[in-house]
């Protein structure tokens, strides 16, 4: 183990043994992982390796069938009764997934809502916030992620790169432990994306704990704390950014950055 991972923050994540199957395809084959607090954790890999489908099972959008994921100490979605893998009741599991933002490659914004009314939704119905409360954090968001000015309006009115940052901003907005990423530059255009990574490298900058799923490879070696490396639903390798995109082990790894030449020469 290199002294970058064994000097590894406390951890807040955990996922011990977790597979996935869809019918007859395994998709996930047994995953192994942690992400200390503080860390911004790229998962890198090909279409089909499990990534996406490995955050959902953190967010508990796809349920598992065995094995455990842990927040901050607490199992996720399960709890062990008489011997038995219970699933817990909707309530605790809404709870839980309030304390693990999630942003999409799609903006998920409501149509007929404002920015400010996206965000404000749930810190008033989850979060149970007053409504000036709501409005004044939604406020700070909308400005930390340079969209101030952009509140009253409605998502029609907003470029794609906007409307990204408002979802991300709905999702920090509440607070979360963990912040999850998938792919989220994936459906804008080329000179909307610079200013998304902006908004999740100021993030990443001032310590939230982040998981990361993307094909942004410049963004994954400049700000990420440690790279993932997933192939045929499973964890291949894991090290530091100069470790793994400059000096990969396995003949995968080195095929899949041959995508990306001449960043990493």
């Amino acid at each position: 183990m290199s002294a970058a991972l064994a000097a590894a923050p406390p951890l807040l994540l955990t996922i011990r043994d977790v597979p996935k199957r869809f019918d007859a395809i395994e998709v996930l084959k047994g995953i192994d992982l942690d992400v200390g607090r503080g860390e911004a954790v790229a998962v890198i890999g090909s279409s089909g390796s499990g990534k996406t489908t490995l955050l959902r099972c953190v967010n508990l959008l796809e349920e598992y069938e065995v094995g455990e994921i842990r927040l901050d100490g607490e199992p996720i979605g399960y709890r062990l009764r008489d011997g038995r893998r219970v699933k817990l009741r909707e309530g605790e599991i809404a709870r839980q997934r309030a304390d693990i933002g999630m942003v999409f490659q799609s903006f998920n914004l409501f149509p007929h809502m404002t920015a400010l009314e996206n965000i404000t939704l749930g810190l008033i119905r989850v979060r149970k916030l007053a409504v000036k409360e709501a409005r004044g954090r939604a406020c700070h968001w909308l400005e930390r992620v340079g969209l101030a000015d952009r509140a009253t309006h409605y998502p029609y009115q907003l470029s794609g790169g906007q409307q990204q940052r408002v979802a991300i901003a709905r999702a920090v907005a509440m607070a979360p432990k963990l912040m999850l990423f998938d792919e989220v530059t994936s459906a804008l255009d080329p000179e909307l994306v610079g200013e998304v990574l902006a908004v999740m490298r100021d993030l990443a900058e001032s310590g939230m704990t982040m998981l990361v799923v993307s094909h942004e490879m410049l963004f994954v070696r400049d700000v990420a704390s440690r790279v993932v490396f997933m192939d045929g639903g499973r964890i291949q390798e894991q090290g530091t950014p100069k470790e793994l995109l400059y000096q990969p082990k396995s003949e995968r790894l080195a095929a899949f950055l041959g995508r990306f030449q001449g960043l990493f020469g």
